[in-house]
């Protein structure tokens, strides 16, 4: 690599522009692949070449649709486009000069892939994705471990939860396993007041459900219900009513499309774990995971019931303080779920409005999010007769979905692909079974 120079390098110049600056710095490559047309000429069709992205892809990012989110292909293009590491939150290239910035040197024992990955998300992380929230650093946890332990691990694991906002379980599932299993092993090496411990067994149990969640996104079923089952017992170990709750949640959302009725069953012991007193952020995400899985098993009357114990529950909030892992919970995600699970029902006259609405106010740079809750905008629309406009979102949601290294977008447009099939004689639909065959 470092004898060879493409010809999408960036020239320094145009590197140096504020505007390319901070497209680079915001990860928005869009915008870097319109200027690098712009301002140096090269074509959209040098830069999927050797960005290994199709031409049509190119152009679609460059038009502001759709966002690069995952390690590899970001390497990628900083490396066609001669992007010094630096400015992408990267190692130093190996095609760097001497002279060009750099990040410290690494430990040469570990593979170079995952060291720039590890100094990727490090860097992204602190950079705008977890604005407002405390340092990264990981407490050290050998000795003797003081009281304040349990808060500063529990700060640490709310801002690297921001890491998925942009990025699929396949990227950050290493990331939150390795929180879980630091903490795991101080439990197990350290030594700790009895407060300290039930703290410790808390966070574990919130490591281990962000962990879990990173499995299911990725495609790890067993690992996902593992780490679900173990955070379940740390939970009750921790006397945290909560996230024992959210932990038969998150596997009652993993079980109930295998198995529904005792998806529903789980699910509803999740919301009698909790008690009246839980903070409305809770009560409204336990109840809506339950409303999802009574529509999966299709409970029309247990599915409004509990979306309007979640509609109540986040009216009883009153500015009180909420955990973190329950912060994505307001209007506009309960106006999603209730539109999921209208689309799960066959109840288009209802989904379609509630998911539209919804998803207008979603960026793009929430790809995977915006491309997994579109397949049911998508399933709504064919169930309503709408052909052409199902089709229309499902080409949409492909759009966001390339480069997401989550299997969940795939896995839900293949059985609206495969509805649409029985349509293929209508153009759009016949464009759009073809662009997601190859």
């Amino acid at each position: 690599m470092t004898g060879y120079e493409p010809p999408t390098a960036l020239p320094r110049a145009l590197l140096d522009r504020p505007d390319m600056r901070s497209a680079i710095g915001a990860h928005d490559f869009g915008t870097v692949f319109r200027l690098a047309r712009r301002y140096a000429g090269i074509s959209y069709s040098k830069i999927a070449a050797e960005c290994d992205i199709k031409p049509e892809r190119v152009g679609t990012l460059a038009r502001g649709r759709g966002a690069v989110t995952t390690f590899d292909k970001i390497v990628r293009i900083a490396d066609a486009l001669r992007i010094p590491g630096a400015m992408v939150g990267l190692a130093s290239r190996p095609w760097e000069t001497a002279s060009a910035p750099s990040f410290p040197a690494h430990s040469t024992t570990e593979n170079g892939n995952d060291v720039q990955r590890r100094t990727f998300l490090r860097v992204t992380t602190g950079a705008g994705l977890a604005a407002g929230l405390p340092a990264l650093t990981r407490p050290d946890l050998i000795g003797r471990l003081g009281a304040d332990t349990p808060r500063r691990l529990r700060e640490r694991t709310a801002r690297l939860r921001r890491l998925d906002d942009v990025l699929g379980g396949g990227d950050t599932y290493r990331v939150y396993l390795g929180e879980y299993q630091s903490t795991k092993a101080a439990l197990r090496n350290a030594s700790y007041t009895e407060t300290t411990k039930r703290g410790l067994l808390s966070v574990l149990s919130e490591q281990a459900q962000q962990a879990g969640w990173a499995a299911f996104d990725g495609g790890k079923e067993a690992d996902a219900a593992g780490l679900y089952r173990d955070s379940y017992l740390a939970a009750q170990q921790a006397g945290d009513a909560d996230l024992a709750g959210n932990a038969l949640a998150f596997l009652a959302y993993q079980t109930v499309a295998g198995d529904r009725r005792t998806g529903v069953d789980i699910a509803a012991r999740s919301c009698e774990t909790i008690g009246a007193g839980a903070p409305a952020g809770v009560r409204a995400l336990l109840y809506e995971r339950k409303a999802w899985a009574c529509a999966v098993a299709g409970l029309a009357t247990e599915t409004e019931q509990a979306l309007n114990d979640a509609t109540a529950a986040l009216h009883d909030a009153s500015g009180e303080p909420q955990p973190d892992w329950v912060a994505w919970v307001d209007a506009t995600e309960l106006q999603i779920m209730s539109g999921r699970c209208w689309a799960e029902l066959r109840r288009p006259l209802r989904a379609v409005p509630a998911l539209e609405q919804a998803l207008a106010q979603y960026d793009d740079s929430h790809a995977r999010d915006k491309a997994l809750y579109s397949s049911w905008l998508a399933d709504a629309y064919l169930s309503a007769g709408e052909v052409e406009q199902s089709a229309a979102v499902v080409a949409r949601a492909l759009d966001l979905s390339d480069g997401v290294a989550s299997v969940r977008p795939r896995q839900r447009l293949a059985p609206v692909l495969g509805r649409l099939g029985a349509h293929r004689g209508v153009p759009a639909v016949a464009a759009v079974l073809e662009r997601s065959a190859t």
